[in-house]
């Protein structure tokens, strides 16, 4: 196994899956820069926790699946499967209590062993239309 790999699969575990945002600087680049469909690019490890703790918070259980991972030199591209239980305000949506999933790609730089930029792309428009439809189920 490549060592970028591990580092992917222990970003999404450790700080997304646990979710323990202390591990931040032993995983991230001190200028990490995170570039989401969820908002506006982040600079840095703190901003990057407050995000963290953003989407966690809301989605209970929230966990992030690795579908796929492909690395080529300091790159990496994982397809995920995003999942939790809605239970807090997100997205503008009150708490339904009910499951939600989303798909994504994230595109990895790396370096000095460390993820230096992360690109993410959800498909927030299907998970939008989720939120909608789970807001409005009257079964």
């Amino acid at each position: 196994m490549s060592e970028n790999k591990d580092i992917v699969r222990r970003f999404y575990h450790d700080i997304w899956n646990v979710p323990d945002t202390s591990v931040i600087p032993q995983i991230l680049q001190p200028d990490f820069t995170f570039t989401g469909s969820l908002g506006p690019v982040l600079k840095g490890h703190e901003q990057f926790a407050d995000y963290v703790r953003s989407v966690t918070g809301p989605l209970t259980g929230y966990t992030c699946e690795i579908l796929d991972l492909v690395e080529e030199g300091d790159k990496a591209v994982a397809k995920m499967l995003f999942h939790g239980q809605h239970t807090g305000a997100f997205m503008g949506f009150a708490p339904t209590g009910r499951r939600v999933q989303w798909h994504g790609s994230a595109h990895f730089t790396f370096a000095g062993g460390k993820i230096a930029d992360l690109w993410v792309l959800g498909d927030v428009h299907g998970l939008k239309q989720l939120l909608a439809s789970q807001t409005n189920f009257t079964g």
